[in-house]
């Protein structure tokens, strides 16, 4: 009987222990840091697309090449997408005189993004991607489709950054110039 209950007992323990190590694996993780392989190839079919942004207009992402790009995939019902947006929008306003443009892509309808641009103003252009988006995403190294996802590509077109999960503003703001200063 004795032996039963340290069985049990060890058994209990080493359960709590799974559950713990799982609970922390995933909700307590840090943000991802390693850079995911965004290939030429990626960022070639990232410059030669065209998306309407929240205005109709179609906006050819080639626009942009040749500046440091920070290109957010983002959702209006993604509140770490929400809260990224106010401090981007300071970074667009504080580097656009460097070269640096950001660009929102949503992976949402139409409707939802004219209606969050109306409520939020940013200073940047918000685009909108139907299932090209989700094709762009994986491309550019987010095999999940999660978002938000931030991709910073230097001004020759090489990646220097990939973050799926919230990155925050002191950690662009200081990559941003060291970008800028290659």
């Amino acid at each position: 009987m004795r032996r039963r209950k340290s069985l049990f007992a060890g058994l209990v323990v080493a359960i709590a222990a799974l559950v713990a190590g799982t609970y922390l694996g995933f909700v307590a993780r840090a943000p991802e840091t390693s850079l995911p392989v965004v290939s030429g190839a990626a960022i070639a079919r990232l410059f030669a697309t065209r998306l309407v942004d929240a205005n109709g207009k179609v906006q050819a992402l080639s626009q942009w090449q040749g500046k440091t790009l920070v290109v957010n995939f983002w959702a209006s019902w993604c509140p770490p997408c929400r809260e990224e947006m106010p401090y981007f929008s300071r970074l667009q306003t504080k580097y656009s005189a460097n070269g640096v443009q950001f660009v929102g892509i949503a992976l949402d309808t139409a409707d939802n993004v004219i209606s969050f641009s109306k409520q939020q103003a940013v200073s940047y252009p918000l685009l909108i991607a139907d299932s090209e988006g989700a094709e762009l995403i994986r491309d550019l190294g987010n095999s999940r489709l999660a978002l938000p996802y931030t991709v910073v590509l230097g001004p020759g077109g090489e990646a220097q950054l990939a973050r799926l999960g919230r990155i925050f503003e002191q950690e662009l703001d200081t990559l941003l110039p060291k970008i800028v200063r290659r």
